[in-house]
């Protein structure tokens, strides 16, 4: 969803007071409520896993997953179609039917509108559903009003690609049809954004593309932040299999964009023209989240309890994954899985009266730098003076002499394979 900024502003300003007001008479009711209930909204790496393991511990809980999509295409792996290590997205995409079916869950197909925080119900497109418990896991959106000429075509001329999809395969396309000698050039947004060692994985994957089908081409990164922000030796070192291919420029902030010309600006000053360009903007919870009053001061996060991921903004609703503002956690795939198992415990030891149980969190993000070659860095977390922090002299990052890259990547498939099976069964 894009929005200008002054949509989104007004969004914020009125999301507070309007969360306060019961939906009586906007939507029909459309599953009654007979006993303790908890939806959950989005199907992805956090919410899937929140539906599953809250029925896995208390099946007298209903739990109802409301999800657009029929299937869910993990963005994680995403960049492999890119170097053409897939053909396609199937192998990342995933259905809910086998997790319905095993665990009793409710699926609702369905585009959520609104969340009445007060009132206790989510609308969407068919209509009314309440709830006890609310757990929210809906990715992000992007800032897009904060690059200047940025509009619906930008997205199709410049593919962010960073919701897995459509625009993965566009990009894609772009590159194949690029002639030998052409510039593909990426961005990367100011920090904190989804996946933070991505666009330094893709710069590999596309110099992997164009060493073996375009070796006269090269590929530009544009990093808005002053370093690598993940993993910065391991990723300058892997880069070096790639000589001549890759550009890399740091504090790059693309501040406007022109379609006609195919070229972005940095810092309004620096113009670059591409062949291929993918821009990613700056991130933020969504517009949703946005309307019910669960974003924080910043503006961009969610502020959530940090043992239980409860919003510190409304009580019984609950946030994992990237739109939610989790400390040192990064925004990833591995993290909302993490979180959500904190959060699905928490839930359902409130709902039953008892003590909550201790956040101990667990993050590992797994990079290619080639087609059997990966590194990694991971961490564990707790909570301290109420914030989430890594625990000192825990997790860390692959040898720096690369000599585990090939294990590496074997792991990160196996990984992948695990936790798609573990948000789909």
């Amino acid at each position: 969803m894009t929005l200008d900024r002054r949509s989104f502003l007004k969004l914020l300003a009125a999301g507070a007071g309007a969360a306060g007001l019961p939906m009586i008479g906007r939507a029909a009711e459309i599953m009654p409520k007979k006993g303790r209930r908890v939806i959950v909204i989005g199907g992805g790496y956090g919410g899937s896993i929140a539906a599953k393991y809250i029925r896995m511990m208390d099946k007298t809980i209903e739990v109802v997953l409301i999800e657009k999509n029929k299937q869910y295409i993990s963005c994680p792996f995403s960049n492999h179609l890119l170097a053409g290590y897939i053909k396609d997205l199937s192998s990342l995409t995933i259905g809910y039917d086998k997790l319905a079916a095993n665990h009793g869950i409710t699926m609702v197909y369905d585009e959520v509108t609104a969340i009445d925080p007060a009132a206790k119900t989510v609308t969407t497109k068919g209509g009314n559903i309440a709830y006890d418990k609310l757990v929210v896991s809906p990715g992000v959106d992007f800032r897009t009003e904060e690059i200047e000429g940025y509009d619906a075509k930008t997205e199709e001329l410049m593919p962010h690609a960073w919701k897995a999809g459509p625009q993965t395969i566009l990009l894609r396309k772009q590159l194949e049809a690029m002639q030998d000698g052409g510039t593909v050039v990426l961005t990367a947004p100011l920090a904190p954004f989804r996946c933070p060692p991505g666009p330094y994985e893709r710069v590999a994957m596309v110099a992997d593309y164009l060493k073996k089908n375009k070796p006269k081409s090269k590929v530009i990164l544009l990093d808005a932040n002053p370093d690598i922000v993940s993993k910065p030796t391991l990723f300058r070192k892997g880069w070096e299999m790639y000589p001549g291919l890759i550009e890399y420029r740091k504090a790059a902030k693309v501040t406007a964009v022109n379609n006609q010309a195919m070229s972005v600006m940095v810092e309004g000053i620096d113009e670059v023209k591409g062949d291929v360009i993918s821009v990613v903007p700056a991130q933020r919870a969504t517009a949703l989240m946005a309307g019910a009053g669960l974003i924080g001061e910043d503006k961009k996060w969610c502020p959530v309890n940090a043992t239980t991921f409860e919003s510190t903004l409304h009580k019984d609703v609950y946030v994992v994954g990237d739109s939610s503002s989790a400390g040192a956690m990064p925004k990833s795939g591995y993290s909302a899985n993490s979180e959500a198992k904190v959060c699905a415990t928490n839930i359902v030891a409130a709902m039953n009266g008892k003590e909550q149980v201790e956040m101990s969190g667990i993050n590992t993000c797994y990079s290619f730098l080639s087609h059997d070659e990966a590194i990694s860095v991971a961490g564990i977390y707790t909570v301290k003076e109420g914030k989430i922090v890594g625990v000192p002299n825990s997790g860390g990052i692959s040898k720096l002499d690369y000599s585990d890259a090939k294990l590496e990547a074997k792991y990160a498939n196996s990984w992948l394979k695990n936790i798609l099976t573990e948000m789909s069964t």
